[in-house]
């Protein structure tokens, strides 16, 4: 049994505190904060697994902001996306009962999986339990290690914030097999792709791949899916602090409940005008074929699969000039591109509400206070964040507009309602004590 001295040991231990600056730095404010959320981490490992050994394994996985390429990634387009300061973490142990148990804070009960019985079970779609038994199970098929371990996780990375809570908790449980019995040889980019599995076919949830990659290998990412089984991906040196600016978030509230409908319908449609075109997916033809075949195309796939495709176009090229902005230290023109992203993104792409709703309309609502604040004092961009229809915006702000502009936002959807991101420059850590 892990005893109490042993658990303050835990906390208060070089390599830990090390880790804990590595990942959320020197301030002193932060850092306070880290430790009582891992001394916390600690504490209810210990309650629930009090006979566990000392063997003990720390790990994290951030969230993910989407910069740009709006549901390009599923037509196999670029995007641009960055790992952020808010991340899941657990802490780990080995077991020999070929049984993974899984606490996780805010549920009352653990998900249990036994590691003999990986085929998907149709009633544990949507759930934990179906993530946990697809990723054991795609590591089994790519030939790695699997086994039992007790496990406490918590994470800050809010459900519905569009910063992919679910692909944080994919690329956590993968990297936990991957230490605990693959002694971490399986890269980054495997892991990802290893979460995406459990996702598309055990939790069933069409995700694309962007929102796990980077989790998984962290900082900013531009990331090209022209070959899918292959994406390319090249990181990208860079600090919205150097120039002044703050990297925001603001949660509208809306309800995600009964969208994975209209979620489907992006890529469905895309493909359908991509198919009329005589390929897969949008990227296998140009908006030049596209605009030559409309008269066709309208008949065939109706107006809003065009405009979902024109807007694939439209922001499969501006990540390109996106990432070669900031390479190049135009930060001006990278901040035009966010708007015009989040301009295609409310028109032809059209996933700034729902249909089944739509008197609710918050996405909406905050776009156009920001952009009238925006406006008003003459810097910064805005746009749709992540998956769209309820949820997030993205914000870039000048630092000095940053109070007003909380204020005036959590005016309209509540105190909290803004989060000051940091970009991380780590993909998923793991430490052993």
């Amino acid at each position: 049994m892990t005893s109490g001295s042993v658990i303050q040991g835990y906390s208060s231990s070089p390599q830990l505190v090390e880790f804990c600056k590595k990942l959320y730095g020197e301030d002193a404010l932060e850092f306070s904060r880290q430790q009582l959320r891992y001394n916390e981490l600690i504490k209810n490992y210990e309650d629930h697994f009090p006979d566990s050994g000392d063997d003990l394994h720390f790990f994290s996985a951030p969230g993910r902001t989407e910069i740009g390429g709006n549901h390009t990634d599923h037509n196999c387009g670029r995007v641009l996306a960055a790992a952020v300061n808010l991340d899941s973490v657990a802490i780990s142990c080995k077991t020999s009962d070929n049984i993974i148990t899984v606490y996780s804070r805010g549920y009352a009960t653990p998900f249990v999986v036994e590691l003999e019985y990986l085929c998907p079970k149709e009633k544990e779609a949507g759930t934990t339990k179906a993530l946990i038994r697809g990723i054991a199970a795609e590591f089994l098929s790519r030939g790695y290690k699997v086994g039992g371990f007790n496990t406490y996780i918590s994470s800050d990375v809010l459900k519905g914030s569009g910063l992919s809570s679910s692909a944080s908790i994919e690329v956590l449980l993968g990297d936990i097999l991957n230490h605990l019995y693959n002694d971490g040889v399986i890269e980054p980019l495997t892991i990802a792709m290893i979460g995406q599995y459990a996702e598309n076919t055990y939790f069933q949830k069409p995700c694309g791949l962007m929102d796990q990659i980077a989790c998984a290998v962290g900082g900013f990412v531009t990331i090209d899916f022209k070959d899918p089984a292959k994406p390319v991906v090249q990181k990208i040196e860079f600090d919205f602090a150097s120039y002044g600016y703050k990297l925001l978030v603001v949660d509208t509230k809306g309800d995600h409940s009964d969208l994975t409908e209209e979620y489907a319908s992006i890529p469905v449609e895309m493909k359908s005008v991509a198919k009329a075109l005589g390929g897969e997916v949008c990227r296998d033809h140009t908006m030049d074929e596209l605009f030559n075949k409309l008269p066709e195309l309208r008949k065939e796939t109706g107006d809003r699969a065009i405009l979902r495709a024109m807007h694939f176009h439209g922001d499969n090229l501006r990540v390109e000039n996106q990432a070669n902005a900031l390479l190049n230290g135009d930060f001006k023109k990278f901040l035009s591109l966010v708007n015009e992203s989040g301009n295609s993104s409310w028109k032809w792409l059209q996933n700034c509400f729902t249909t089944k709703n739509p008197m609710i309309q918050g996405i909406a609502l905050a776009l156009a206070v920001t952009e009238n604040f925006i406006y008003a004092k003459g810097e910064g961009a805005c746009r749709v964040h992540g998956g769209g229809f309820a949820g997030t915006i993205q914000v870039f702000l000048p630092n000095e507009l940053q109070q007003d502009y909380v204020a005036l936002m959590e005016s309209v959807f509540g105190e909290g309602s803004v989060a000051s991101l940091v970009v991380r420059s780590f993909g998923s850590m793991h430490i052993k004590l």
